[in-house]
């Protein structure tokens, strides 16, 4: 980014809260297109051989974001090399098409996500797919509550839609299914422990069929936003795995 808009890349940098963008880890393994629940790769604890085909997920939240870097994505020269710390990348595609193979790529408006959500879908699975870790007050916790989950969506989505949800009834959901465990991302600075896995949540009781609608909607833009902490260092790294509208696109 820097390297075309200097002054845009100081700002993405020196940002702080809550980014308008995710950035996933390096991945040198093809996602399995029959596996619905998966982990992604967040850390290499061996050096990557050269030559290795590589890919990682960028995700803009702000729209303004799209227009500010296009003359970034049109101007990538397969055969000049960009530096990642010591080492040299060949970018030598960028992907936007959302293909079964690709659970990671796509791209849907915010007014998009909200119009393709459903108002009487009340299963929600979520896919945990790099450590998941949430504040709470002074400290962290891994656990993928109700409140951390869905008061994470719903701040990005205020943040940067345009379009504020209000009352959104976490009283009634409750989770049905649990298979997570924690991780531990270890660096010469700190310890980061997050959730990996999946977990199945229920919408209960008399709920309004528009705010289902807007519980669905936050829960399709997670693959978009991630959740919790450290989503631009690749944390957090979420999709949901029992929407038609996610698995039409997901995430450029």
């Amino acid at each position: 980014v820097s390297s075309v808009d200097r002054n845009l890349g100081d700002r993405l940098h020196e940002s702080t809260g809550n980014k308008p963008f995710t950035v996933s880890p390096l991945q040198t393994k093809k996602p399995p297109s029959k596996s619905r629940n998966y982990s992604l790769q967040w850390q290499h604890k061996k050096f990557i051989p050269a030559n290795t085909n590589c890919w990682w997920r960028i995700s803009l939240l702000d729209d303004n974001l799209f227009g500010e870097l296009t003359q970034l994505w049109l101007n990538i020269n397969p055969d000049q090399p960009w530096h990642l710390g010591p080492a040299n990348l060949n970018i030598i595609s960028i992907l936007s098409t959302p293909k079964p193979d690709r659970p990671w790529v796509g791209s849907f408006s915010y007014q998009e996500i909200y119009e393709n959500a459903s108002d009487s879908q009340r299963i929600i699975t979520l896919n945990f797919a790099t450590p998941t870790c949430f504040r709470q007050g002074s400290y962290d916790t891994p656990m993928p509550t109700k409140d951390c989950v869905f008061n994470s969506l719903l701040n990005r989505w205020d943040r940067y839609s345009g379009m504020e949800f209000f009352e959104i009834p976490l009283e009634s959901i409750y989770p049905s299914y649990i298979d997570i465990n924690t991780e531990i991302v270890a660096d010469s600075r700190s310890k980061f422990i997050g959730v990996v896995g999946e977990v199945t949540y229920r919408i209960f009781g008399d709920v309004e069929p528009e705010k289902i609608k807007q519980i669905n909607a936050l829960a399709d833009f997670a693959i978009y936003c991630g959740l919790g902490r450290k989503t631009p260092m690749g944390m957090g790294m979420t999709r949901r795995l029992n929407s038609v509208a996610v698995a039409q696109a997901s995430c450029l």
